[in-house]
Formats: structure tokens, sequence, C-alpha cells
């Protein structure tokens, strides 16, 4: 079955498979304890400050990849390969802000700010 952008579901090959990935509101409230911010507009404008750490980038692929099923700890996520090396996993991100926080449209689109510029 496809990703649905429009539930901010994203896809992204680890370890050469497909894993789905999807920021629920679990996963959400995941992120804004381990960020240490007080709500979803505060975890907004944190990944819109354009500068995220390879720690942050392991928090939110982890937290994408629990909320959409998968059970796994950030030592595993952090044990995964991308066949692009680290822009892999940067533009795995990216993808996953944007269908969460930018208006999750067909074919991307949508205004927030890419995290990691250069990495469209």
């Amino acid at each position: 079955m496809p990703v649905n952008r429009r539930r901010g579901e994203t896809e992204a090959v680890f370890d050469g498979r497909p894993h789905r990935l999807a920021l629920t509101l679990g996963a959400l409230a995941e992120l804004e304890h381990a960020f240490g911010v007080a709500d979803l507009a505060a975890l907004a404008e944190r990944f819109e400050s354009g500068r995220l750490s390879a720690s942050d980038a392991l928090r939110i692929l982890g937290a994408g990849l629990r909320g959409a099923g998968a059970e796994i700890a950030d030592a595993e996520v952090a044990r995964l390969t991308h066949a692009a090396g680290a822009a892999g996993f940067v533009r795995a991100v990216a993808e996953l802000l944007e269908a969460t926080f930018g208006g999750a449209t067909e074919g991307g689109g949508g205004g927030a700010q890419n995290p990691f510029p250069g990495t469209n």
C-alpha cells in the first residue's frame, strides 16, 4: 500500500528495505518530551530553525518509525544505514517534517522551511 502524504506518511529505504514513517500525535508528544518543548508550535519552531543535529535526526526518524508502527529503539535506529549515506538520512528527515508540518499534499509543496537547506 502506498504512503498517504495527506496523513503525514513518508517512506524511506534503510538497510535496503522500505520503511514507513509517520509523526502521529504520540510521536509528536515523544519529540516534545525529547526536545524539552512545551507544545507543537515550539516543536515546529525548533525544526524551522534550519539547524538539526545528527542526534535530532535520530530522534525524529525513530519517532517517525514508531509512529508508523515499527517496534524499534533509538539504539537500533542509530545502526540503520542508507544507500545515500548521511544525505539520505537528511532527506528522510526533511520529507517527514514537510509531510507533518508543511501542508502534506501529493507531490510536496506546502511552505515549511527545510531544516536542512540544500537537500531538497
